[in-house]
């Protein structure tokens, strides 16, 4: 019992030789820090359940799963760890912002995997559903492939039977003209097979004449342009079939599901809010301990411990700087006086020595002859 609660304390972060002089905050921080701990926990069987569905492997996704779960975990004890009282609730809360907006942004992350895992079942369901709109949609591209080549292919055998049919109308109407003209029922009304039959009997036989050579010409050509509809639709049924029906399962795929069941269903989506703001309750419920707290004997003596060291520094590096200071104005004004005193004595020096050389040119007249001393 000991030992858990040992980790607990280490989880919230804090320090034993403090927390030692105060008892009375030891459960406070053992629920901060069991609190992270299990953050930890649902960190890793969260990204343990998304990396599952990538890899398909649970050794990797034990392993990936574990490596997340810790950082998770040692980023929220450092989050909590980080944050001290400070007195004053407005600074508090200054301090707490982007703590909380990290701790938000890690429950968002946390909480999507065990969302997909929670509407498993929804989710199988609409992928099946958006299996077949891909597969027809693959299916579609096909068909497009080839749409324009047949419907080419039907234009033109429309246009050939098109052709005979207006033959073959042309020559009905020219027989019953004929007929007519031979049984008195029509043309002149006469029955009789005189020159006004045999002339209409001509243009019937030239029309049926005109008949068969069309269908002579465009009957080979309406079997082969069927024959060519049904090769395209036969490459179009090989394609098809040959298409890669591969499951459309992968994390994408699952959280596009997910968003789609969230559109179409009120239930799904209010149940998808309330899980997403839990796990942001539970992430950020140790900042949210640390802010509405009162200021208990662990932060005073935090306080304390951290001012004495502040205090140290401050006393250290003063004196650091002090001798420092006095060590360059020694060094300063000594060698100025030195530079000086040199000077003063190089002066002295010079003017001796002058002074000499006139005195020796007095004592020796100059010779104008030799033009030398």
């Amino acid at each position: 019992m000991k030992t858990v609660q040992n980790f607990f304390l280490f989880c919230s972060g804090v320090e034993h030789s403090i927390l030692d002089k105060c008892p009375s905050d030891r459960n406070k921080y053992m629920g901060i820090g069991a609190t992270v701990f299990f953050t930890g926990v649902l960190a890793f069987f969260s990204s343990g359940y998304a990396l599952y569905t990538v890899f398909e492997s649970w050794w990797a996704a034990v392993a990936f799963g574990l490596v997340w779960g810790l950082m998770i975990f040692n980023l929220d004890r450092y989050i909590v760890m980080s944050m001290k009282s400070y007195g004053k609730w407005w600074r508090d809360w200054v301090v707490a912002l982007p703590r909380l907006g990290l701790a938000v942004l890690l429950a968002l992350v946390i909480s999507k995997p065990l969302e997909m895992k929670i509407f498993e079942k929804e989710i199988q369901a609409e992928l099946v559903s958006m299996e077949q709109e891909v597969f027809k949609q693959q299916e579609d591209k096909v068909q497009t492939r080839y749409q324009a080549q047949i419907a080419e292919q039907r234009a033109q055998i429309a246009a050939l039977k098109t052709e005979i049919a207006t033959k073959t109308e042309a020559r009905d109407a020219l027989v019953k003209q004929a007929v007519q003209e031979a049984d008195g029922t029509g043309g002149s009304g006469q029955k009789n097979l005189g020159p006004i039959y045999r002339a209409k009997k001509a243009e019937a036989d030239k029309a049926e004449a005109e008949l068969a050579a069309v269908l002579a010409s465009n009957q080979p050509l309406i079997v082969e342009k069927e024959q060519t509809i049904k090769n395209l639709e036969s490459s179009i049924q090989t394609e098809i079939a040959g298409l890669q029906r591969s499951r459309y399962d992968g994390l994408a795929a699952r959280m596009e599901a997910l968003g789609r069941l969230t559109a179409h269903s009120e239930a799904i989506l209010w149940a998808s809010l309330f899980i997403t703001l839990l796990f942001i309750a539970i992430e950020t419920a140790p900042i949210f301990v640390k802010l509405i707290s009162y200021r208990s004997p662990y932060d005073y003596l935090l306080h304390e411990h951290e001012h004495v060291f502040e205090m140290a520094n401050l006393e250290s590096v003063t004196l650091r700087n002090n001798t420092v200071k006095n060590k360059l104005r020694f060094d300063t004004e000594t060698g100025a006086h030195l530079v000086m005193a040199r000077i003063t004595t190089e002066k002295a020096l010079i003017d001796h020595k002058l002074k000499e050389k006139l005195e020796e040119l007095k004592q020796r007249p100059y010779d104008w002859k030799l033009g030398s001393f």
